[in-house]
């Protein structure tokens, strides 16, 4: 990471500007095993905050188990996992086996900002389009227009949102509808896209960008393999597509992405997505499920090892094992220090 990457992420700003990131210092002494189930590519990221957490309290080991984030919320369920690493949130059905065995539902930290253009790694999702193409920017809100269709609402976890509600006027199907003129006007858009996740599943895409709606434009073409489907792109003048940088070709091209209209439109570079201006920046998570001392899920605890765990990885010292790893990206203080509310 470049020097002044890491210097504003660290809570090195200037004094009284922002919060900082707060030193890792033990509540209690712990020991024991913390066993951890989920996202291989996290593994590097895990063994750093390991040997950093071993320095404060030499009596804990871990027993890792990374096979893939899918099987992060079992081994929760099963009681065979403290910690479930995951490199997206959770879908609404896997809320489900936590919740059977406690009546308390799983507890979600963010823990890491995704890489900016590594395979595997969460990384940032960029907008495509052909190099011929003269769009330069986009909002989020016609990139729903674009990909997304008429819908009733849409879910936030286990909450269905109506206010995620649109109609078809808000369908945008020709670049004209975009602001392109001349030739470009009356060309149809034609989309390009991961495959959809399976039912009770949802994409950060969907999340982000359509209100957590499953209604998609029609003439979507999926792609599982991201380099066909860029091949097909650099071939298509009239396209457009979302997938990582680590998948451009030099006939396409990413466009800067704004908020809203009115915010200003963001190229995704590493400072970009750091600092989570870039609006497709991505996060990844650690979930453990509450102890329910004596049955009683009115008054959850948290495992004081995991507790004190998550304290370091959210800590200054935890952030900078973050930095060291070198494709994942540290938390900014504002979004690392409220998750430390989650741990009471």
């Amino acid at each position: 990471m470049k020097p002044h990457v890491l210097h504003f992420l660290l809570g090195a700003a200037c004094a009284g500007a922002a919060p900082e990131l707060l030193d890792y210092r033990p509540t209690e002494k712990i020991s024991g095993v913390i066993r951890s189930w989920g996202n291989p590519h996290m593994g590097a990221l895990m063994k750093n905050w390991e040997e950093g957490f071993r320095q404060f309290h030499p009596d804990v080991y871990f027993a890792d188990n990374l096979k893939s984030t899918a099987t992060g919320i079992f081994g929760l369920t099963e009681w065979t996992a403290d910690l479930a690493l995951m490199g997206r949130q959770i879908y609404t059905y896997e809320f489900y086996g936590v919740y059977r065995r406690s009546l308390l539902l799983p507890v979600e930290i963010a823990v890491a900002t995704g890489s900016l253009d590594v395979p595997g790694k969460s990384f940032a999702l960029a907008v495509f389009v052909h190099r011929d193409n003269p769009l330069g920017t986009l909002t989020l809100t016609q990139l729903d227009g674009i990909f997304g269709a008429q819908r009733d609402g849409g879910w936030e976890g286990l909450n269905w949102r109506k206010e995620s509600a649109r109609g078809p006027e808000k369908n945008l199907r020709t670049w004209g509808q975009l602001g392109l003129t001349s030739a470009w006007a009356d060309q149809p858009i034609h989309l390009y896209g991961p495959p959809g996740i399976f039912p009770g599943g949802q994409s950060f895409f969907q999340r982000r960008v359509l209100g957590g709606g499953d209604t998609w434009a029609e003439g979507l073409r999926e792609f599982e393999d991201r380099k066909q489907m860029m091949a097909a792109l650099s071939r298509d003048p009239l396209g457009i597509a979302y997938t990582g940088l680590c998948y451009a070709t030099p006939e396409t091209k990413a466009l800067a992405l704004a908020d809203h209209a009115g915010a200003p439109a963001v190229a995704p570079t590493r400072v970009t997505v750091a600092n989570r201006s870039y609006p497709l920046a991505r996060t990844v998570y650690i979930y453990f499920a509450p102890d329910t001392p004596a049955g009683d899920p009115a008054n959850p605890k948290t495992d004081p090892k995991v507790r004190e765990f998550l304290r370091y990885v959210l800590s200054r010292q935890g952030q900078a094992d973050v930095a060291r790893e070198g494709d994942y990206l540290p938390l900014s203080p504002a979004i690392a220090n409220p998750q430390l509310e989650k741990l009471d």
